[in-house]
């Protein structure tokens, strides 16, 4: 099951769910450039529909899609000396993901662990690479948008945004205020505060991040607790579209901010019970990361 888990991410393809440029492009013009800022609350704004018992939000893609032309520079991509190969891109060997540590947008220390954990999968030493949902571990801000296969709803109230992964049924809460607390103390999902505006995108802040185990991406991009990310989420004309638009601030990993864009399908699935821990365990020798464990029980 946990191999199975681990390359579930491969399965999921852009081109299964985009419809040609022409909508790349539509999709692209949603956004407009945002600086970073902290979380407001404006009145009578219109509030989207995001959430229901009758449909949920499911991946169009396991990868960061680039920003709009303009805004800034993208995510970390593939090292190009390794081409990527996944289930969905026809005949051949599934390749794993290599990060591109030499992007000069990263700090020396975040390129030199990036460059331990390849060489890690390059050399055999682990048969596959770090993936946080895949070994029961969350995904972290904005890691978990990444999460594949399966999929994802909201729940709207008055003073806070609850969304709910059906993958071991993960919960970021974000609280519909316009302050930080004061002294966060760094968790998974840290502290995110956010503001529907006028035209219905929700915009998130996010600070109080720990920075153990988690990554921006499955190129196990890491961060530090001074991650600063803000999301903007806005809805195709239809309702049948999701796009958020993700600015991640670390002084201390990048040289600059990095924009990243998230896409989502609308679909009918109810919310199944999925126990990520459920039989795993490293049955074919190959040395993967193990799952979480407690060194004494908490009940």
């Amino acid at each position: 099951m946990l191999k199975l888990a681990s390359t579930l991410h491969r399965r999921i393809s852009f081109k299964n769910f985009i419809s040609g440029a022409a909508a790349l492009c539509a999709s692209g013009l949603m956004w407009a450039a945002a600086p970073i800022t902290n979380a407001q609350t404006p009145a009578n704004n219109k509030i989207p529909n995001l959430a229901s018992i009758n449909f949920a939000w499911h991946a169009a893609g396991v990868h960061w899609f680039d920003p709009p032309p303009g805004l800034g520079r993208g995510p970390i991509r593939q090292d190009p000396a390794y081409h990527y190969h996944g289930n969905l891109d026809g005949p051949g060997q599934v390749t794993p993901d290599i990060g591109n540590v030499k992007d000069p947008v990263l700090k020396p220390w975040a390129a030199k662990q990036m460059q331990e954990s390849n060489e890690e999968v390059l050399t055999g030493k682990r048969g596959l690479p770090f993936a946080a949902q895949s070994v029961c571990y969350p995904g972290g801000v904005p890691g978990q948008l990444l999460t594949p296969a399966e999929p994802f709803y909201f729940i709207q109230k008055p003073e806070q945004v609850w969304m709910i992964w059906q993958r071991d049924h993960m919960v970021r809460r974000i609280y519909l205020t316009d302050k930080h607390s004061e002294g966060v103390k760094p968790s998974w999902f840290g502290e995110s505060i956010g503001h529907y505006e006028k035209d219905g995108t929700l915009v998130v802040d996010t600070i109080g991040l720990s920075a153990r185990n988690s990554f921006l991406d499955w190129y196990r991009t890491p961060h530090t607790e001074r991650e600063h990310v803000i999301e903007r989420y806005k809805l195709s004309n239809d309702g049948n579209r999701l796009e958020v638009l993700v600015t991640v601030e670390d002084p201390h990993t990048f040289n600059e901010p990095l924009h990243m864009i998230q896409r989502w399908r609308k679909v009918p699935n109810p919310m199944r019970e999925t126990v990520c821990a459920e039989n795993n365990g490293d049955h074919f020798g190959k040395n993967l990361f193990p799952i979480p464990q407690a060194d004494k029980p908490d009940f």
